[in-house]
């Protein structure tokens, strides 16, 4: 039965603490679209995409007018490129990254994923082809959004892919320097990348999933930042439970939302993906949550200890709300879109090393992080190499999505706008890691990837 108090605080939730769903994002399979020839591939993947998202903008239009929950994004994702276009002949796939942006751009939604490789074995020539085409790719198009997973636990690290992906940012700055090198925040690289990942720029379609499907993201920092609020001074025995309660009741309209959109498109419901996404809007951040349990500043000692119990108790909360959690699943702790992170990296107590040691307890990794523009390739390989470690030996996803910044230096800035935010550029080590990354090769899985 419908409690008028629990109505209330939802309908407070959204008029006062940012809450929304950050996207419902169609999932579209394109193995039906191989063609040798890559121009009619190009076509297929337009129609197919046009043909199977034509109504998904409305239909989110729709569903946040009647529940009255803002829906912020509208995205597709779909089977990675290097899958799809594996039989094309032709050694350039911005092709088919342009006919991905028409379509989305007809379809108006906000971006679409799966411009994709997955090499955390090694590579195929259409592997290759793929991740070379990517700087141009994400140069000339608007919406697309690339990713490439160069590690698993089950595999290790291929570090060849490591050392070729440090060199393929840089070029993507490079081709998108007069917009501060945006094409870089379009671009994550990976380890253990999962398939349902609803979140961009790592979205896309995968090899277990259905021939569509809809996976729903929710958001809602500012909920649990409130909710925290409330019991100042309290043990953490009762913040994680405050936690888990406040992510029951996000997760419970994500739910709701995804089950509406599901019927509605006569698509099977996927996944919720309830991942605490922040925004550079006030009140919107997870660093502040991270502050409101006690500490001074996002950064200082304690932050990485605040952020586990935070991940933990969203993905316990979550977990009871939904049949079908998956996709990233926790907090994130993008920079640029976090006013929060920006203000402590601003103040100096969040740096470059202590992000990459809360990546060992969130979601995801190093994300939308700005460095000075001469970072060199090897440098940003190190960096990749580093946190793709991290996720293979914990068994959890990582990632980086770093923007060497053309032309700027440690305490300049760069803007990108809208969720993508702002970003002060970053200090980062001086220190050699040439020799370390031409040794190419793979690191192996590790001991405890053996358990068949």
């Amino acid at each position: 039965m419908l409690n008028i108090s629990d109505i209330m605080q939802t309908v407070n939730m959204i008029d006062h603490q940012h809450l929304d769903i950050r996207t419902i994002t169609l999932g579209i399979s394109l193995y039906d679209c191989a063609d040798s020839d890559i121009n009619s591939c190009s076509k297929k993947i337009y129609d197919k995409i046009c043909k199977k998202a034509e109504n998904l903008v409305k239909t989110g239009s729709e569903i946040e007018k009647e529940y009255g929950i803002p829906i912020i994004n509208k995205r597709i994702s779909v089977t990675p490129i290097s899958f799809v276009a594996a039989s094309c002949e032709s050694e350039d796939y911005s092709v088919i990254g342009r006919a991905l942006d028409n379509a989305a751009k007809n379809c108006g939604v906000n971006f679409i994923g799966g411009f994709s490789a997955l090499v955390h074995k090694g590579f195929t020539n259409s592997d290759l082809r793929l991740i070379n085409s990517i700087p141009k790719t994400l140069s000339e198009t608007e919406l697309v959004c690339s990713s490439v997973n160069v590690a698993t636990t089950k595999a290790g690290i291929n570090m060849d892919a490591v050392a070729l992906m440090g060199k393929i940012i840089k070029k993507t700055a490079e081709l998108t320097a007069s917009n501060d090198g945006i094409g870089c925040a379009k671009l994550v690289v990976f380890a253990n990348a999962v398939e349902d990942n609803p979140f961009m720029a790592g979205a896309f379609h995968g090899e277990g999933e259905p021939e569509c499907v809809i996976n729903v993201g929710v958001s809602g920092p500012g909920v649990v930042y409130r909710a925290l609020q409330d019991i100042k001074g309290e043990s953490f025995d009762v913040v994680a439970e405050t936690v888990k309660r406040t992510a029951f009741r996000i997760t419970r309209m994500g739910q709701m939302v995804a089950n509406a959109a599901s019927k509605r498109l006569g698509v099977p419901f996927g996944v919720v993906d309830l991942s605490l996404a922040p925004t550079p809007a006030q009140g919107d951040s997870v660093a502040r949550i991270l502050e409101e349990m006690g500490l001074e500043n996002c950064g200082t000692h304690g932050t990485t200890a605040a952020l586990a119990l935070l991940n933990d108790a969203v993905k316990k909360g979550g977990v009871m709300a939904s049949g079908h959690v998956g996709g990233l699943s926790g907090a994130f702790i993008p920079v640029s879109e976090d006013e929060g992170m920006i203000e402590a990296v601003k103040k100096g107590s969040l740096n470059l090393e202590k992000l990459e040691a809360m990546t060992c307890v969130c979601s995801v990794g190093l994300d939308m992080i700005a460095v000075p523009g001469d970072t060199s390739p090897e440098t940003i390989s190190a960096i990749i190499a580093d946190e793709a470690a991290i996720g293979v030996i914990n068994s959890k996803t990582t990632a980086v999505r770093l923007i060497p910044a053309p032309n700027k230096n440690f305490g300049d800035s760069v803007e990108f706008g809208g969720l993508l935010g702002s970003a002060p550029v970053m200090k980062v080590n001086k220190s050699n890691s040439s020799d370390f990354i031409k040794r190419g090769g793979r690191i192996p899985a590790p001991i405890h990837s053996l358990k068949n």
